[in-house]
């Protein structure tokens, strides 16, 4: 069963084709028009639109998001070998993958000021049930060589990552990857690591999707618990944009009681011999933690991104 629910979000959207009456509308012209001055863009059916934020902040949010986090500067990182401009403005990212559903939902936040930012860009990608990378299926199965270091699903792990059992509470050896927790990078709006944006190799985009942040600061999304790959715990990649600029490339992890339930029941369950957790993780960081509470049929996590949206450095 496919979750393409929301038609207008759903429109597909190319970086090269901005604003020009034909044609769709990208990241890059999502990114014009949640400008500071505003502005409208046009959809591949020809429709001229203003980009919509997320939806006023619904009250089950609020309590949460007081426990997911202060305004510290949030911790940069690699964005990893999979990062691509996925084409894709809306809020349900699943399309036809199957798993546990889980709602995200991200505060962004001056990290000077500790107040919300509108109208910036949030994007979230990550694997699916069996450690898969769309527009990367090939190189995250191990079959077609991955970029940037690694391979989920089998292939090599990351460089940094641990190839085996580390010592009990504490990462493994190795280097971890430029912008990593510990690793010497700037948080916030500092190193995002060395990897390139991914040119794709399938057509696949699921469970990758952009959303504007509303008044509040936060943006909702739906997708599925990610699942897992060698040399990685369980994460989902994040980047906020801000007036064009990639101000923030971070990760969300999870608690690993919640990885285990969730991975008991099918489909994860089929993906066997997982081998890194968070406290073995080169880039896992506690304040990457989401707060996570059962909903409904799936769950719901939040987490606050506090980042340096004028990039002086505070």
């Amino acid at each position: 069963m496919r979750h393409d629910l929301d038609h207008h979000e759903g429109q597909r959207v190319s970086r090269r084709r901005l604003i020009a009456g034909i044609g769709s509308v990208g990241l890059a012209g999502l990114l014009a028009a949640c400008g500071r001055d505003g502005g409208t863009v046009t959809t591949s059916t020809g429709e001229t639109v203003s980009p919509q934020a997320t939806a006023s902040t619904s009250a089950d949010l609020t309590a949460l998001f007081a426990e997911a986090g202060t305004c510290t500067l949030t911790a940069s990182t690699t964005q990893g070998p999979y990062y691509f401009d996925a084409d894709k403005i809306r809020s349900d990212i699943r399309e036809d993958r199957e798993g546990t559903r889980l709602r995200v939902a991200v505060r962004v936040q001056d990290s000077e000021q500790c107040g919300p930012l509108a109208n910036a860009v949030v994007e979230i990608w990550h694997c699916d049930a069996e450690g898969l990378y769309s527009g990367a299926e090939a190189q995250s199965s191990g079959a077609g060589g991955a970029q940037g270091g690694g391979a989920p699903g089998g292939g090599t792990p990351p460089s940094g990552a641990p190839g085996g059992t580390p010592p009990s509470g504490g990462p493994a050896g190795g280097t971890p990857p430029s912008g990593a927790p510990g690793g010497g990078a700037a948080p916030g709006g500092g190193s995002e690591g060395s990897a390139a944006d991914l040119t794709p190799t399938d057509d696949k985009r699921y469970l990758r999707g952009a959303q504007v942040t509303n008044s509040d600061g936060i943006v909702e999304f739906t997708t599925i618990w990610p699942g897992w790959y060698r040399g990685r715990t369980t994460h989902i990649h994040a980047m906020v944009h801000v007036d064009n600029n990639r101000v923030l490339t971070t990760q969300m992890m999870f608690d690993e009681a919640l990885n285990t339930k969730v991975y008991a029941a099918t489909p994860y369950s089929a993906h066997t011999g997982r081998d890194t957790f968070n406290d073995n993780d080169t880039i896992y960081a506690d304040s990457m933690l989401m707060k996570v509470v059962e909903d409904g049929d799936g769950y719901l996590g939040v987490l606050n991104f506090s980042v340096d949206s004028d990039q002086d450095g505070a």
